[in-house]
């Protein structure tokens, strides 16, 4: 009786991910899309796939890619997806309360993933650069796959360079905007100035709007013009009880 190649024995360069927080199940349902594809398409496949697997498959064929690359010294552009699979990883058991005093059992599953890259045939090969010489002659953009990459990874840096760059010129604008500690502002200023004309007592009101709107202690000017304004106050009480005591003693 005659059997087929095993899984380990597939020839081509392989990449693997292991004991991915994933059921076996969900990640053959995307494997099944790019099996037989060429390792571009099956990375603009991953690309727009709408399940979380499909970004961990994507960085396992991109680890085939360079793998086959590298040490194998094989063309990327050359290459498909030959063989794609998922096998059952351990299974972590956890348990749920339920009611009653009853306990039910969670599976939480775990799988290993495995993406075999190989050179297409001659066939294939020649079928491929017809069209994309046929798209070149309609005026279509030819995808060179190592040029793509290199393309995203120059425009990813840049991306994080500029980012970084914005940080830090908001940082030294949000520098040159701090107030000098110490110093009252305007609205301290005329809240002191509103209280000593109205004869109602503000010292802690000064005190504490000052120590709010600018970081630091306030300078003494500030605190002399609160005590002023608290004294005048006070006298002004004083003078508008003493009067009452009058006209009563008169009446």
């Amino acid at each position: 009786m005659a059997f087929g190649t095993k899984t380990n024995e597939r020839p081509g360069t392989r990449a693997q991910l292991r004991y991915l927080r994933v059921s076996a199940y969900k990640a053959r349902e995307v494997l099944d899309l790019i099996r037989g594809l060429h390792v571009d398409d099956a990375d603009a496949v991953l690309e727009f796939t709408e399940r979380a697997v499909a970004k961990e498959i994507r960085k396992v064929l991109a680890s085939a890619v360079a793998n086959a690359e590298h040490n194998d010294q094989l063309d990327p552009n050359e290459l498909y997806v030959s063989a794609c699979y998922a096998d059952e990883g351990p299974t972590l058991k956890r348990w749920r309360p339920r009611a009653r005093g009853r306990a039910t059992r969670i599976r939480k599953r775990t799988c290993h993933i495995t993406i075999i890259v190989s050179r297409m045939d001659a066939k294939e090969l020649e079928k491929r650069r017809a069209r994309a010489e046929a798209a070149i002659s309609r005026g279509g953009v030819r995808r060179d796959g190592a040029q793509a990459r290199r393309e995203r990874v120059a425009k990813s840096r840049a991306k994080q360079a500029a980012r970084g760059h914005d940080h830090d010129h908001d940082h030294d604008h949000e520098h040159d905007e701090d107030v000098v500690p110490g110093e009252p502002t305007e609205a301290t200023v005329e809240a002191a100035e509103a209280a000593a004309e109205g004869g109602v007592e503000a010292t802690d009101e000064v005190v504490e709007a000052a120590e709010s709107e600018v970081p630091g202690e306030p300078t003494e000017a500030t605190v002399e013009a609160a005590e002023e304004a608290a004294e005048e106050a006070q006298a002004a009480d004083e003078s508008e009880s003493e009067a009452d005591d009058a006209s009563e003693e008169k009446s």
